[in-house]
């Protein structure tokens, strides 16, 4: 079974632009809990945006779902993870200046540091996924790290979607498959949405999570939290 992940963060972004608290992240998040969503995900960001570290705090002891932590691995990051411990860890590479994550891990390249973090958190007993392109090489050189998951970089997917969905799933169930031959769990990410769900989750349907926020609390905006939910979940069915 493939497990939806609601991102909370736009809601966050929501209340940020007004202060004040409305909308009630803690309170939205146990509703998405409530409507069916098996997890809840924050990418807290050092300039706190959107999720602030306090909404991390506030909502680790209500969840009762799988809560997902997201963002770069630099010290403030890995100081509130260990300190919050969610089930899992999604370490993301995106640097302080970037609107939304744009890529995933050069595991070559940061083959080390990737190795002490995970390390680190898995010592904590938080299961940790590693975002990354769909590269089999990256894929490869992530399960060196010793990470439990991978979350594959869904934007060129959903970007090409309409033009050629054949074309443009082709490289994720080769990068699947790869992490599946590879023992590591498979996550998936960023753009996904009504449109381009089912085929994703036809095609690779060991997929473990999906982690979405943009494109579902946009359609919540028209259909409403509880709606939307649904929709996302048969999807996933």
């Amino acid at each position: 079974m493939t497990t939806l992940s609601v991102n909370i963060n736009k809601v966050a972004t929501l209340r940020n632009a007004r202060g004040g608290n409305v909308p009630d992240v803690v309170q939205f998040a146990l509703d998405c809990e409530r409507f069916g969503a098996q997890g809840i995900t924050v990418h807290p960001r050092p300039d706190e945006r959107h999720i602030r570290y306090k909404d991390v705090h506030d909502l680790k002891p209500v969840l009762t779902t799988e809560f997902n932590i997201e963002g770069n691995p630099v010290t403030r990051f890995v100081e509130l993870v260990k300190e919050i411990k969610p089930a899992q860890v999604t370490l993301v590479p995106d640097a302080e200046n970037v609107l939304t994550s744009n890529a995933g891990w050069d595991t070559v390249r940061h083959q080390s540091f990737l190795q002490e973090v995970v390390a680190e958190f898995k010592a904590c007993g938080i299961r940790v996924s590693i975002f990354i392109d769909p590269v089999p090489q990256m894929i490869e050189m992530a399960a060196r790290t010793g990470t439990d998951r991978v979350e594959l970089y869904t934007e060129a997917y959903a970007s090409h979607y309409a033009a050629d969905p054949a074309k443009a799933i082709a490289p994720y169930v080769e990068a699947a498959t790869v992490a599946r031959e590879c023992g590591l769990g498979l996550n998936a990410g960023h753009d996904l949405s009504l449109h381009n769900l089912s085929l994703f989750h036809q095609q690779i349907p060991w997929l473990d999570e999906v982690s979405i926020g943009h494109a579902l609390i946009s359609d919540a905006l028209y259909l409403g939290i509880e709606e939307t939910i649904h929709r996302y979940l048969q999807c996933l069915s």
